[in-house]
């Protein structure tokens, strides 16, 4: 009898033992048991930790409650200027509602994958190059609005949605290239502009001030050739004044000493004789005789005009 009850004692430990290993469940911190009972759903989820379901008739399926980050693959596409990019994206969502996660669709992971690639496409046809490159903020948002939309439906939130990389066509690249090229050469030009409208008003200013002094303009001119001349490899040329030219001429001549009395005839008879005579001075005295001599051929011309006068006269008849 005894050891029928020990037999039986066994029985029933090794049965509970293997009951207890068929009904435990360990559910993690980060994870909720969506729990089957002949094919039921129950509403109310286990939490993390020790839990025990009834064997062969309910089933336990974990979901996971951390943020997932899931990379969109590259899509491309036309924005709507007319030029084709190639976009790729990353989306941050995470399981809110376990049960709806698990009913409601089939594979969520899945589902919010195609419909981030989807909305991806769309927004890249409603949105403009220069949006893509420069307002990716505005596009975000947009974009985790389109996917956030049916997400909720299955028990899934979108964290946040970001655009990675904007690929673009190398012929469309260098276009751009010579886009802000000729824009930073015009900023240029103006800023160079501006300074020679500071510079000649400057200089103006300068030149009213240096008129009512003509000497700082000399002073001036000296300083640039003093300049000018610090640098050996080039060739200056100075503008002499024609003032200065007259002033060395007029001290070039020796003052002549005031006489009291004229010279006589005697002195200039006592005067030396230079031995040589210069011929160009004979050819001036003489040009000057030929100068005074009165033009002689002109006076045969004026008597034959006067004999025609008196021939045109008519003759007194007696």
């Amino acid at each position: 009898m005894l050891e029928e009850l020990l037999v039986a004692g066994v029985a029933a430990g090794t049965a509970g033992l293997v009951y207890l290993a068929a009904a435990a469940r360990v559910v993690k911190q980060y994870e909720r048991g969506v729990v089957f009972r002949l094919g039921r759903v129950m509403s109310v989820p286990r939490t993390p930790g020790f839990t025990l379901i009834v064997p062969i008739v309910d089933r336990l399926r974990k979901v996971n409650m951390q943020i997932v980050t899931m990379p969109v693959p590259a899509q491309e596409g036309i924005t709507r200027d007319n030029v084709t990019v190639r976009v790729d994206a990353v989306v941050y969502f995470k399981v809110v509602n376990a049960p709806d996660a698990v009913i409601q669709v089939e594979d969520y992971r899945f589902a919010v994958s195609q419909m981030a690639q989807t909305s991806l496409r769309s927004i890249i046809g409603k949105s403009d190059l220069d949006d893509l490159l420069s307002n990716r903020e505005k596009l975000n948002q947009g974009l985790e609005l389109m996917i956030d939309s049916p997400a909720i439906g299955w028990g899934v939130q979108i964290d946040r949605v970001e655009i990675k990389d904007v690929s673009l066509p190398e012929t469309m690249k260098r276009s751009m290239a010579r886009q802000a090229e000729a824009d930073r050469e015009r900023r240029a030009r103006v800023i160079n502009a501006d300074a020679e409208l500071q510079a000649s008003k400057k200089l103006a200013q300068a030149a009213e001030v240096m008129s009512e002094q003509p000497a700082a303009l000399q002073l001036r001119l000296l300083q640039t050739v003093v300049a000018v001349a610090a640098e050996k490899n080039s060739t200056l040329v100075l503008p002499f004044p024609v003032e200065l030219l007259r002033f060395l001429e007029r001290a070039q001549v020796p003052p002549v000493p005031p006489s009291s009395t004229q010279p006589g005839p005697a002195a200039v008879e006592q005067a030396p004789h230079p031995p040589h005579q210069d011929p160009q001075s004979d050819e001036h005295k003489s040009f000057e005789r030929q100068s005074n001599t009165p033009d002689t051929p002109d006076a045969p011309e004026e008597k034959d005009e006067e004999r025609d006068e008196e021939r045109d006269e008519p003759q007194d008849i007696e």
